[in-house]
């Protein structure tokens, strides 16, 4: 087992963390205390972070619509093709959890669903910010509704029909 080593990206919603392990991405998540980061050593020179950094640079401003890393996915099968799944919603799109999970092949698997979309350790990079409420409504976030919101209307800014979320 290779060491996991850490580096953190200022972005417009707030410090986020990331960690490697080997040649793949751990998690990307959103970074809230500063304690937590005093016991964890930073590491430069890694190209994967840097990488990443590059593309969080080009998503965040608007020229960026699917990321391009290597992502080590732990979970189930059934996690594990949700996330692709997750992946393949459109940049600037939304979609239900009841949709998602007719999509996955069983509408009773709505609480799985969820379930899995909030364990997503790859924020951003696995667009689960962009399942939303049948009714349209924002929920569940572990980065917070506030950050969700913000990441929807930041990817409608490019969508060449201009509606207003929420």
């Amino acid at each position: 087992m290779e060491a996991i080593i850490y580096n953190y990206y200022l972005s417009p919603v707030g410090e986020l963390e990331m960690a490697q392990e080997g040649n793949e991405l751990l998690w990307l998540k959103f970074f809230e205390t500063q304690k937590e980061k005093r016991i964890k050593q930073e590491a430069t020179g890694s190209n994967l972070f840097t990488k990443a950094k590059e593309q969080l640079d080009l998503y965040f401003k608007n020229e960026l619509d699917v990321f391009d890393l290597p992502l080590s996915l732990r979970g189930t099968d059934f996690q594990k093709s949700l996330w692709q799944k997750l992946k393949e919603i459109p940049f600037g799109k939304t979609i239900s959890y009841l949709t998602l999970s007719k999509q996955v092949g069983d509408v009773k698997a709505i609480r799985a669903v969820a379930s899995t979309n909030g364990k997503n350790r790859f924020c951003i990079i696995i667009p689960c910010h962009r399942v939303i409420g049948t009714n349209g409504s924002l929920t569940g976030y572990a980065g917070d509704l506030w950050r969700k919101k913000w990441l929807l209307e930041h990817e409608l800014k490019r969508s060449s029909v201009q509606t207003e979320l929420f």
